[in-house]
């Protein structure tokens, strides 16, 4: 075996181990159970999104020479670069993606075993002693991929394997046979694709993508071509592994109503099914599943985080960040699970497509000699209508507002896909050509 496969291979498994976490436990299984026998089309939709996206978002990063997100959003501007980068990283950090590591590992593997008067108290505790492991594996960053890459992750697939195995030896149901949600009967395609959205991986692709160009030149990798070849080939590793382990949680979930009702989350599915196939010992083997799972994700996020800020705001040290994320991380984890969702999805949605079109700027750049009217003109009509997604996803106290729903019901009868959640994609490309157009008349003009 070549050294080059070799650090392919672990270069791979770190990214899978950042990336497989917190919510790619459980949104697979809950997407499985309210997809029911409609499962083929929103698991092609849910791996499109938390695959594919995630993917190219890191092989973009690779590409694009760039030292990080805060370069690279940057030829936008330096207050878009600011802006997007700042809100992308407090995202997938301190206000939600990192917080909810934390508590889906305790809903995951301790709720059931805590009586409802101590439910506050034991979360208190549990994300404390949590967030202080996180915070001491992220003392040292360039000892990343030896903790994720080789002891976690391996760690972490041997034991979610044995609860794999036992779903498709020993199924709950047919899954073609299980009901379907009355989304998911017309739109399972689309609720499967803005459901990988919760991941957060697209987003946390970009904000990874420093880890990552940090873990291959600490391999002696310096060259730009070199960098995006290495991360093209781990990501392929990637790939694979999150697409095999993606498509047997959402079938475990459909398979699953044969002996059980939807959950009230993916956190309580897979307690449930856990509980199912091997009693008390199987929580604990669940437990066990996420709080590892969970952990080496934490550790991502917060040297991610960390190191992003510390280059963005150098008289704070890379130490007192991580002091002030691990911090407030573990203050908004208390809030509960439920709520770290419901607050998040329409931040998500709002980022969601500015970063999927970032991405694929970087892709055809190219094409437009990367000339900032096209980046500026695209992502503004993107972000317009992102932010009108934003406010349909809001709680109903803002969604129902009058005034919301007439410009939302407005762009839903007009914007070919808005009602499915794809408006922006017309838009994106209108904005595309747009910038061209304007582009070219600007060249003309001096």
């Amino acid at each position: 075996m070549s050294k080059k496969f070799k650090d392919y291979m672990l270069i791979g498994s770190m990214l899978f181990g950042l990336f497989f976490g917190a919510g790619n436990l459980i949104f697979p299984v809950f997407l499985g159970q309210e997809a029911g026998s409609k499962l083929i089309l929103a698991m092609i939709g849910f791996l499109i999104a938390a695959v594919g996206l995630p993917i190219l978002g890191t092989v973009a990063m690779g590409i694009s020479g760039s030292e990080g997100l805060i370069e690279l959003s940057s030829k936008v501007g330096k207050k878009f670069g600011v802006f997007f980068t700042v809100a992308l990283y407090l995202t997938i950090g301190p206000f939600f993606a990192l917080p909810r590591t934390a508590t889906v590992a305790y809903e995951v593997g301790l709720k059931s075993f805590i009586s409802p008067e101590n439910t506050k108290l034991v979360l208190f505790l549990f994300t404390a002693i949590y967030f202080i492991v996180a915070f001491l594996f992220s003392r040292k960053p360039s000892k990343i991929m030896v903790w994720v890459g080789k002891v976690l992750n391996p760690i972490f697939l041997v034991l979610l394997s044995i609860l794999i195995i036992k779903s498709f030896i020993s199924p709950m149901g047919n899954v073609f046979e299980q009901p379907a949600g009355e989304l998911y009967v017309t739109n399972s395609f689309s609720q499967g694709f803005i459901g990988g959205y919760n991941t957060m991986d697209a987003l946390a692709s970009l904000a990874f993508s420093i880890i990552v160009i940090n873990s291959i030149k600490n391999l002696g990798v310096n060259e730009p071509s070199e960098i995006a070849k290495y991360t093209l080939k781990s990501g392929i590793v990637t790939l694979v592994l999150m697409s095999l382990i993606y498509g047997s949680l959402i079938f475990m979930g459909a398979s699953s109503l044969g002996q059980m009702p939807v959950a009230e989350n993916g956190g309580v599915a897979l307690n449930q099914i856990a509980s199912y196939y091997f009693g008390v010992p199987g929580q604990i083997l669940l437990s066990i599943i996420a709080t590892v799972a969970c952990l080496k994700t934490a550790i991502g996020l917060i040297t991610a985080c960390s190191e992003t800020f510390n280059k963005m705001y150098p008289k704070i040290s890379y130490f007192g960040f991580i002091c002030i994320i691990t911090g407030f991380s573990f203050l908004v984890s208390n809030v509960g699970l439920n709520m770290l969702l419901d607050l998040s999805m329409p931040v998500l949605v709002f980022l969601y497509p500015l970063a999927i079109v970032l991405i694929a700027l970087i892709f055809v750049s190219r094409v437009f000699k990367e000339d900032l009217v096209v980046w500026r003109i695209t992502l503004l009509f993107t972000g317009i209508v992102s932010f009108v997604d934003a406010l349909k996803s809001c709680p109903e106290a803002i969604s129902n507002n009058s005034a919301v729903l007439f410009l939302t019901n407005g762009y839903d009868n007009i914007i070919p896909f808005a009602k499915a959640g794809f408006g922006w994609i017309s838009i994106a490309i209108i904005g595309f050509i747009v910038g061209i157009i304007v582009s070219k008349k600007v060249k003309i003009a001096k």
